[in-house]
């Protein structure tokens, strides 16, 4: 697929995998890489219930627009799977249920496991804000809440949202 594939390859391969029977049943987060290979990270107990309640404070906090769990984007990193997504209703209007996404929604959320490094954080936030997201969550292991935006680390979400993990 080489590097940087363009929204086409990435879809029909990200569909490839979607109908991929032998994919179905896995406990694991599968996303693709830059290059079109397959990545999947298994999830604890813990991570489950983190990403269920940032699900359900963004869906209470922020009504009007629409909570997904782990659905795939088209970035500059191939498709990558955010924990947890929060749309606004003009985004969804516009992009429906596109698989993958061609962008990002407004928030994107990742859940982190003690396997995650800085470095593929960056990576992701920046493959996220490349694509178009607003804000970029981190959730520590702990509970703790990393909120960015394209400039950096801010002290709160703009979109008011408060998260008690």
């Amino acid at each position: 697929m080489g590097h940087f594939t363009s929204y086409e390859a990435l879809a029909l391969r990200w569909a490839e995998l979607c109908n991929d029977p032998t994919l179905h049943d896995l406990p694991f987060k599968i996303e693709l890489n830059a290059y079109g290979t397959l990545e999947m990270s298994p999830a604890s107990t813990r991570h489950a219930r983190f990403q269920a309640a940032v699900g359900h404070a963004l869906a209470l906090q922020l009504p009007a627009g629409t909570v997904m769990v782990e659905c795939g984007i088209a970035t500059i990193e191939g498709v990558r799977v955010p924990d947890v997504a929060w749309a606004s209703a003009e985004f969804v209007a516009c992009h429906g249920d596109a698989t993958p996404l061609p962008n990002a929604p407004e928030i994107c959320v990742e859940v982190l496991s003690p396997s995650n490094t800085d470095a593929e954080m960056a990576m992701k936030r920046h493959a996220y804000f490349t694509a178009g997201a607003v804000e970029v969550w981190l959730v520590s292991p702990a509970g703790a809440l990393q909120v960015f935006d394209a400039a950096g680390a801010q002290p709160a979400s703009r979109y008011g949202v408060q998260l008690a993990l």
